[in-house]
């Protein structure tokens, strides 16, 4: 009979890889980052509610409403049903303290980040926050955090005696930096073995194709495993988790850690590859390394631009505190020429 490519999954084995579980034990070789817990239940019911808005209060900068006292207030499909406000100054705070600590931020909830949503703010700074509407405004958009506002998709596939009370939602903030994809890497560990890399970004990258490059990146990746990860990470002998090498290859900074099932995106292998892997692996193998080969690779990137699925035209978005579409778009383009006028 030939064994499962996965674990068996548990709400315990799951609940390992939320950051609040993990990053206390890696924040010396993780990036600085700020863990917001518990959050009121008013913040869970306005990430479940309908449309894309921000909460009273949370820009930087109050913008005059354009509409009449008659006109004042939104409505849903249902005539005469007032849409719900919502305003949250005490979580506005502890954002604006830690955007003025760290210059700027970008966001993620207990497991994932509101990546898709990047093209709401500037492409020269993707996923860069300086205001906490900023923060909001990639959370309504973006449709990866849906898997973290419900324990039902949180714990999907776990064992069905497994007690999943002890969730709860956290908004983590980490600093924010430009990060050069190309040496963003993710790593399978199967039995407590490192047994494959994969380069993260499907772009083409002709420097991973050299193989001296290629080795020293093996190299790099084993060592950082047995120095700062395998020493620590007692939670199970299955994970996968992703780094961002440093510029010089020689060592490396943990962006995140991930469960080792199909919910994880394992990129360049599937996890067939990686159970044969593991069956043909010997005490001096290293981990297979995976990379973009050639532009005309089948997972390269073409122009189409990521995630566009979730893209959605500014006609869409309906946003609090008086600020109508025309408003929004203004801003926005003053804030993508203010990025390039700094580059």
């Amino acid at each position: 009979m030939t064994p499962s490519p996965f674990p068996l999954q548990s709400t315990s084995y799951i609940l390992s890889f939320q950051f609040s579980s993990w990053y206390p034990k890696f924040r010396h070789v993780s990036i600085k980052s700020t863990i917001i817990r518990p959050l009121a239940q008013e913040f869970h019911d306005y990430m479940n509610a309908d449309g894309v808005f921000v909460p009273e209060g949370s820009e930087d900068v109050p913008v005059q409403s354009t509409l009449s006292d008659d006109e004042d207030g939104y409505e849903s499909d249902d005539e005469g049903e007032e849409l719900r406000k919502f305003a949250f100054p005490e979580l506005d705070k502890k954002i604006r303290d830690c955007i003025k600590d760290y210059g700027a931020v970008f966001p993620k909830l207990n497991f994932s980040s509101p990546k898709d949503a990047s093209w709401i703010l500037p492409a020269s700074s993707p996923l860069k926050c300086t205001s906490p509407s900023d923060i909001y405004m990639l959370l309504k958009s973006s449709d990866f955090i849906n898997h973290d506002l419900s324990p039902e998709t949180v714990f999907e596939g776990c064992e069905k005696s497994s007690d999943s009370s002890g969730y709860e939602l956290e908004l983590v903030l980490r600093k924010w930096y430009p990060v050069d994809r190309s040496r963003e890497m993710r790593c399978f560990v199967r039995n407590n073995i490192l047994i494959g890399i994969s380069q993260r970004d499907t772009n083409y990258y002709e420097f991973l194709n050299n193989p001296e490059m290629r080795l020293k990146i093996v190299e790099t990746v084993k060592i950082f495993w047995r120095t700062s990860i395998q020493p620590l990470w007692k939670s199970s002998d299955d994970y996968i988790f992703d780094i961002l090498l440093t510029r010089d290859l020689s060592r490396a900074h943990i962006v995140d850690f991930n469960p080792y099932a199909p919910r994880t995106d394992t990129l360049l292998f599937t996890y067939e590859e990686l159970r044969d892997l593991l069956g043909h692996r010997t005490d001096s193998s290293s981990p297979e390394l995976r990379v973009i080969d050639s532009r005309a690779h089948p997972s390269a990137n073409t122009n189409a631009p990521a995630n566009q699925h979730n893209m959605v035209p500014f006609e869409a978005l309906s946003l609090s505190s008086g600020r109508d579409i025309e408003e929004f778009a203004d801003l926005w383009e003053k804030e993508i020429k203010e990025s390039i006028d700094v580059e």
